[in-house]
């Protein structure tokens, strides 16, 4: 079973309850609204931008990680899709093989030891941690080609601000693609929890956990698991209550007739 431990559980769903109210209010219509928009070929260049413009992100974090054959994988992919992608729109370099592999801060800090810190959930921005409050200024404001415009330009009617916008809107967009994975949730909030946290597990191991990592996400590190593996084989052994059948009752026997009496 999943983990438990959301010491703030009570904050944090008041802050769930409140995004939920502000993506259904606001967000959500604005992403719908792109979508009518656009089709799916011009949502896919777009987001192809965008992901090339934040390349920057993963390039210093694999760095930070130590990781020189990661850095120069998505060096490389930076370099041959602004070129020949036309500034990232199209990804030539996927097709040549080099696949795209994100990272950000807060995986660094779990590479260096810090412990992720409760599960929080802060106004618009959602399901973090600690580690991530901490790794979120490293990743806006040190790494992030979007900030460095906005700290670069001033526009009029706070203009430089419209590309982070737009990306934003193109990041809820491809969310509502998954949103059929809500039906028949019973609470969304968890759901969202263990989601995050399955998340962000697997890219600190770049999609490959070790046994132990996983078994700590699902709350069975203490367990003893051949203890679980004889109590169930005892179990099948004995049989389940259902399936054994009740005592066969003995024939009833019919009631013998009566001797007739004898005519003379």
């Amino acid at each position: 079973m999943p983990r438990k431990d959301d010491p703030y559980e009570s904050f944090n769903r008041k802050m769930y309850a409140f995004n939920d109210w502000a993506d259904r209010t606001a967000i959500r219509p604005v992403a719908v609204g792109y979508r009518k928009i656009t089709n799916d070929t011009s949502r896919r260049l777009i987001s192809n931008f965008f992901d090339n413009v934040e390349s920057p992100i993963t390039i210093g974090n694999d760095l930070l990680q130590g990781n020189a054959k990661e850095a120069l994988k998505a060096t490389s992919r930076l370099v041959i899709n602004t070129t020949i992608g036309i500034f990232g729109l199209f990804d030539p370099a996927g097709e040549l093989g080099i696949e795209a592999s994100t990272t950000d801060f807060g995986v660094t800090l779990a590479k260096w030891g810090v412990p992720e810190g409760p599960y929080l959930v802060l106004p618009l921005v959602g399901s973090t941690n600690v580690r991530g409050i901490i790794a979120f200024p490293v990743d806006r404001y040190l790494l992030d080609p979007l900030y460095w415009y906005v700290a670069n330009n001033d526009f009029k009617y706070g203009a430089e601000y419209l590309p982070t916008l737009a990306y934003l809107v193109t990041l809820r967009s491809s969310a509502i693609d998954a949103e059929g994975l809500l039906e028949g949730v019973y609470d969304p909030y968890v759901f969202y929890r263990d989601a995050y946290r399955q998340r962000r597990l697997y890219k600190i191991y770049r999609g490959n956990p070790p046994m132990e990592a996983i078994q700590s996400l699902q709350g069975v590190e203490d367990v003893d698991i051949d203890a679980l593996l004889k109590e169930q084989e005892k179990y099948e052994q004995q049989g389940k209550p259902e399936d054994k059948q009740p005592p066969k009752k003995p024939p009833e026997k019919k009631p013998e007739k009566p001797p007739q009496n004898a005519q003379g």
